[in-house]
């Protein structure tokens, strides 16, 4: 099938562009948010194509991936097809509401009766985001994700816990960085977890925080990253509210031991041989430092991670999953 899907999250798109379909990506001379195109520092299928707007209007998709409440606008924008009615689509949620779960009604399903359009099959990335989000009888599915296997790579042999975090002070208490601040700073009579941190957004982190001068690292490509990951001891995961973070499906591919506060997904994503789920900063300290003097202790729980990892979130169960999700879509089932 030719799959239309906007370049969103660029590890979520790793995985999606894998599948045996010709997939379309909408590009502009800006590569802005709505025309990012292919990847840049993913390499990518050839099967990953760019198009312009108005291509699309002469050679439509045969299913539509939304991933934006205005997606379904430019659509019609670009190419006068109705997403639902004229063209097969799905829309595709990948976070946890950020306000109020239990009075959060997702906004597809509103905007699609208001522009007099079918309700497309509203799809989760995590069972958490599916019974959070009230779907205001939209079908409701879950597509859990999967991730490419980059190998065994970890050795641990650095003293230390990767962070992943993109626009760390942007984010501050919804990605945890203020946990990250905590825990890496010095303590009296003792000393603070060794951090590295990695992402977008790590000189504001430096001018919050300058005891982490030294300690972080700019926007890594994945293919550096994941390398530079795996030399750390272990993962540290601070998020208080994200649907789940792929980086902490990638650490744990890797064979990374992982540190997680117990929130949203990640107790049912996490088993116990895989890590430490704690909402208790001192507990997630505590192990850290165990760690550190234990490699044994923290290899062995790697393994568990990348076993579990590659079980659950490998690439393969993601693309049968989401076949079949495409197919039924195409069909007009349910």
């Amino acid at each position: 099938m030719r799959v239309l899907s906007w370049h969103v999250h660029g590890s979520w798109t790793t995985s999606l562009v894998q599948g045996d379909h010709t997939y379309l990506l909408p590009v502009d001379d800006a590569r802005g948010p709505d025309g990012r195109g292919r990847a840049r520092t993913w390499d990518w299928p050839a099967s990953a194509v760019e198009v312009s707007p108005h291509v699309l209007a002469d050679e439509p998709p045969d299913v539509v991936v939304l991933q934006r409440p205005h997606e379904a606008a430019l659509l019609r924008e670009w190419t006068g097809l109705v997403a639902g009615a004229d063209v097969p689509a799905l829309y595709v949620e990948h976070n946890a509401p950020t306000e109020h779960a239990a009075r959060s009604v997702h906004p597809m399903p509103a905007a699609q009766r208001a522009a007099g359009a079918p309700v497309l099959p509203l799809v989760h990335v995590t069972a958490f985001n599916a019974v959070m989000w009230d779907a205001d009888g939209a079908p409701t599915h879950v597509l859990e994700h999967g991730v490419l296997d980059p190998g065994p790579l970890w050795t641990g042999e650095q003293e230390s816990f990767a962070v992943v975090v993109n626009e760390p002070v942007r984010r501050w208490r919804v990605a945890g960085t203020d946990l990250v601040v905590a825990l890496s700073a010095p303590a009296p009579g003792g000393h603070g977890v060794p951090l590295g941190v990695y992402g977008m957004g790590m000189d504001a982190l430096v001018g919050a925080a300058p005891h982490l001068a030294g300690r972080t690292v700019e926007d890594l490509p994945q293919g550096d990253l994941h390398p530079a990951l795996a030399h750390h001891r272990g993962y540290l995961h601070p998020y208080r509210w994200t649907s789940l973070g792929l980086a902490l499906v990638e650490a744990m591919t890797l064979g990374s031991p992982v540190l997680a506060l117990a929130t949203t997904a990640a107790p049912e994503s996490v088993p116990a041989g895989a890590g430490v789920l704690s909402n208790d900063p001192r507990v997630l300290a505590e192990t850290a430092h165990r760690w550190v003097a234990d490699r044994a202790e923290a290899a062995e729980r790697g393994a568990g991670a990348r076993e579990h990892a590659l079980a659950r979130f490998g690439i393969s169960r993601f693309l049968c999953d989401l076949d079949h999700l495409l197919e039924d879509t195409v069909a007009g089932r349910p």
